[in-house]
C-alpha cells in the first residue's frame, strides 16, 4: 500500500456512483420535499397522522426507507460535509477493496444505522414521528475502515483543524457520538445511528477477517 493512502489520482466508480446518487436524492427532496420525505426519509415503528393536502394521511416505517433515507440530506450543507467525508476516506477504501465489496460494506453501514435508529426510538417511546435522513451511518462506517486500514495514517480534522492519526480519529468520533447520544446533547442529530453504521461497519470487517479476506478486492 501506499504510505499516503491519500495518494488516489482520480475518483473510483463507486465513489463516482454514490456521489451522483446522493445529489439525485438532494435534488429530488429539494423540488419534491413533501413526497420524498413521506415514502423515502427514515420513519419510526407505527403509524402517524400527517395533515396534508394530497398524498397519504399516515406517514411510518418501510422497510426500503432502510436504504432510501441514506440518499437524502436536510440542506447542502449536511450534504456537502457527507460527500466530502465520503470522497475523501471512501475513495481510499474502493481502491483497497475494489466496488463491488465496498459498495456491500456501505449499504450494509447504511442499513445498520437505520435499524439502530428506529429501534432507539422505539425503545424510547418517541410519541414525535421525527423522519431520519443523511448518509452519515454509511459514512462513519467508512472512517472506521478506514482508520483499521491505515491506523498511522495523519488526517485534518476541518472543525477545529487538529492533526491526529486515523485511529484517534475513529476512536474520537465513536465517543463523542456515544456520549452526544446519552447525553442528548445536539438534539436533532441521530448520534446512536451513526454509531450503529460503526457497528455494522466492525461486524463486517470480523466477518471478513475470521474468513481471511477482509484486505481482498472483493469481486
Amino acid at each position: 500500500m501506499s504510505q499516503n493512502p491519500f495518494a488516489v489520482s482520480s475518483v473510483p466508480p463507486m465513489i463516482k456512483w454514490l456521489l451522483i446518487a446522493n445529489g439525485v436524492g438532494f435534488l429530488f427532496l429539494l423540488y419534491a420535499p413533501e413526497a420524498t420525505m413521506q415514502y423515502f426519509a427514515l420513519w419510526p415503528f407505527g403509524e402517524y397522522p400527517v395533515g396534508t393536502s394530497h398524498g397519504p394521511s399516515t406517514v411510518g416505517f418501510s422497510f426500503w426507507q432502510l436504504v432510501s433515507y441514506g440518499f437524502l440530506h436536510g440542506g447542502f450543507g449536511h450534504l456537502f460535509f457527507n460527500m466530502f467525508g465520503l470522497w475523501m476516506f471512501g475513495r481510499v477504501v474502493e481502491q483497497v477493496w475494489g466496488g463491488q465489496r465496498f459498495l456491500l460494506y456501505y449499504l450494509v453501514c447504511v442499513v445498520g444505522a437505520g435499524l439502530t435508529q428506529v429501534i432507539v426510538l422505539y425503545l424510547m417511546s418517541s410519541t414525535q414521528p421525527v423522519p431520519t435522513v443523511g448518509a452519515s451511518g454509511g459514512l462513519f462506517g467508512v472512517l472506521l475502515a478506514f482508520g483499521m486500514m491505515f491506523p498511522n495514517a495523519r488526517v485534518m480534522l476541518l472543525i477545529p483543524p487538529i492533526p491526529m492519526t486515523a485511529k484517534w480519529l475513529v476512536v474520537g468520533y465513536g465517543a463523542m457520538e456515544l456520549f452526544f447520544g446519552v447525553t442528548g446533547t445536539q438534539a436533532g442529530v441521530a448520534h446512536f445511528a451513526h454509531l450503529g453504521g460503526m457497528a455494522a461497519g466492525l461486524a463486517m470487517i470480523m466477518y471478513w477477517r475470521k474468513q481471511g479476506t477482509w484486505m481482498n478486492r472483493g469481486g
